[in-house]
């Protein structure tokens, strides 16, 4: 192409000229730009909302263009590392993509990395950290063609500290495992022909083998523990099961026998029920509470936040209300005097399930005869409740739900040292909530609003800043003056705040703004709209569980999630890869197959203690469980003589 023939090619626009985006759109791709999710090199361009992001092949950085209707609003570059927006400009010169160039990219993509396409890897693509069992953390580059000793064979080429790089034979992949380690983290490279690599192995392998001694030990010593030998189930277990309102999932009937199973051995349960949001632990819960009341034990159903305390009690309520069962709460939703009632009552076994927050082990409580303890998100409870949780699983029934995902390699570790139940079949009415990421455009939040009150449904707009909330309030009781809204966020007097959700729950206010407070357990089945400002600003795993707060309807209904952020915003490339994958993966149950390694993670430490999540990511996960395993069957060879005797 001659020189004259390119200036004509040329596409100029400025700021503030008239082009609608699907115009501009054309044009990028008559230049021969190519759309991707995430802008990464020249030639690129991504659209989310009103906004394009292109790589202009003359520019440093890629520019970010807003669109208001069919107005360009703004032009500025940004960084791709940081996402910090870098210069405002006037005008934006965009060159076609020629053969020339994707030529010149080819020949300079093999000059500097030399890399062939990989292929017979699994789950390893360039650019990933990896893991080696012997040579540590490090960066998979691709593989290359080598001739040595006379004989050519194809190579992983991997990056290591001081950017020394390491070509493994091909046939050794197996080694290698991607690492994961925690969100938003790059792990340290190691330096090879160091003692770095087997200094960290060894501190690693030293703090695995203590949480294995002491969940095998605790095994050990709850075998041969006496503890109550809970009855069958009788004719008022079995109609009580049969009065549920839903049709229940294969996985939940298999868990709750897993359940009573337990409660009917001779040694204290000590069970993991782990679900995806809205899957239906509650209701094995309630069910293993109604067994354990009808054998004349007391329940206690420990729950992390005041307002999941008052959900729990509601719920279980109206599941018992035609039994003798007396169900209470204790949480600090009550003042001084109720409290005390409740704690007298308690001792006095005039109570049979109490539900209530970390008041519960507090020192003046005490239990007649309790049988069974439910603890629900058990990693929200602070250290100093770590100890009475740890008696109380060495002399009672213990039953641990959660919502986050347990990583199949991490129970496979753990097979006979923790008992667990997965609920991953979705209720049968249940659709995918339709979940999109958009700037802040009061016009798409008030038609949206608008549609979930026309079908008599109710909205959660989730703001996390509790001195911007009441601004927040005043712009959205002026942008839809008909609908009525509510305000919560955790620093409200008690009064109000129990005010304001029974009102929500009740349908007199339409639009709750809260804080991230409804992030854990709240089941309002009616609300079937949330939206999330600055979704940018949170993490992966707090993304996943707002989304589940809807979606729960009684009958098949669409529900939406919709992650807000402001306007010409530059994200950095860390939350523009969660709020792409947030998106991506919207499907039933994704949360337990979803590649959310920071999710994932969270879940390991759930269960193995969240001070070893600094091991975790020092070696990576996989490596961590493969530890574990080991640790664990050497505990449990050393503990078998003993236990013999």
């Amino acid at each position: 192409m001659v020189e004259k023939d390119l200036e004509l090619k040329v596409f100029r626009l400025h700021a503030g000229e008239t082009i609608g985006q699907d115009q501009f759109l054309q044009k990028l791709n008559s230049l021969n730009y190519r759309e991707v999710k995430i802008v990464e090199e020249p030639g690129d361009y991504a659209v989310r909302g009103g906004t394009v992001d292109v790589y202009p092949l003359s520019y440093r950085a890629p520019i970010r263009l807003h669109f208001h209707l069919d107005k360009i609003e703004s032009i500025r570059d940004y960084s791709l590392h940081e996402g910090k927006s870098l210069t405002e400009f006037e005008e934006l010169f965009l060159l076609p993509i020629t053969e020339a160039f994707l030529k010149r990219r080819s020949r300079l993509k093999a000059h500097l990395e030399e890399f062939e396409p990989v292929a017979g890897l699994e789950d390893i693509r360039v650019g990933d950290y990896v893991v080696h069992l012997e040579y540590g953390v490090g960066k998979f580059l691709g593989t290359k063609t080598l001739k040595i000793a006379g004989q050519t064979k194809r190579h992983l080429a991997l990056e290591y500290a001081k950017s020394e790089i390491l070509y493994l034979p091909f046939d050794q992949h197996q080694l290698l495992e991607r690492f994961l380690g925690l969100e938003g983290k790059r792990p340290k490279l190691t330096r090879l022909q160091s003692k770095e690599w087997a200094r960290i192995k060894e501190k690693t392998r030293l703090a695995v083998r203590g949480v294995a001694r002491e969940m095998v030990r605790l095994q050990a010593r709850r075998s041969i523990l006496p503890a109550f030998e809970f009855p069958a189930d009788n004719d008022w277990q079995q109609e009580f099961e049969k009065s549920f309102p839903y049709e229940e999932t294969p996985d939940q009937r298999r868990a709750t026998e897993e359940v009573k199973h337990d409660m009917e051995r001779s040694k204290p349960m000590d069970r993991l029920l782990c679900g995806d949001v809205g899957y239906g632990k509650t209701e094995v819960a309630v069910r293993a509470a109604f067994k354990a009341a009808l054998a004349g034990k007391q329940v206690a159903f420990l729950v992390p936040t005041t307002l999941l305390a008052e959900q729990h009690y509601l719920t279980l309520k109206r599941r018992i209300k035609d039994t003798p069962i007396q169900v209470d709460l204790l949480s600090r939703y009550q003042d001084k005097k109720a409290q005390k009632i409740v704690v007298a009552r308690l001792k006095e076994g005039k109570i049979d399930v109490i539900v209530g927050t970390h008041r519960l082990l507090s020192r003046d409580v005490a239990f007649k005869d309790l049988g069974l303890v439910i603890i629900d998100e058990e990693q929200r409870f602070g250290v100093r409740h770590k100890e009475r949780l740890k008696w109380f699983r060495e002399t009672v029934d213990v039953l641990t739900l959660t919502a986050t995902p347990i990583p199949r390699t991490l129970y496979l570790s753990l097979l006979g040292v923790r008992d667990m139940s997965v609920i991953e079949t979705p209720p049968k009415q249940r659709l995918p909530i339709r979940t999109e990421v958009l700037e802040f455009d009061d016009e798409r939040i008030k038609r949206a609003i608008e549609f979930e009150l026309s079908r008599k449904g109710q909205v959660y707009f989730v703001h996390n800043r509790v001195e911007s909330i009441e601004k927040m309030y005043a712009h959205l009781t002026k942008l839809l003056p008909q609908v009525t809204f509510g305000v919560a966020h955790g620093q409200m007097p008690v009064e109000s705040l129990e005010k304001v959700m029974n009102q929500f729950i009740e349908g007199k206010i339409e639009c709750l703004i809260s804080t991230n407070i409804i992030e854990s357990g709240i089941d309002i089945p009616n609300v079937n709209t949330i939206f999330v400002n600055r979704a940018d600003a949170f993490g992966l795993a707090d993304l996943y569980q707002l989304r589940g707060r809807v979606g729960r309807f009684h009958m098949a209904r669409q529900a939406y999630a919709y992650f807000l952020i402001p306007r010409n915003w530059v994200m950095t490339q860390d939350a523009e890869k969660r709020l792409s994958a947030i998106e991506r993966f919207s499907e039933l149950g994704s949360g337990l197959k979803i590649a959310l390694e920071d999710l994932e993670i969270r879940g390991a430490g759930n269960v193995v203690g969240h001070e070893q999540s600094g091991f975790i990511h020092q070696v990576g996960f996989d490596l961590y469980c493969r530890m574990l395993r080991e640790a664990v069957e050497e505990e449990k060879q050393s503990l078998e003589p003993a236990l013999k005797k």
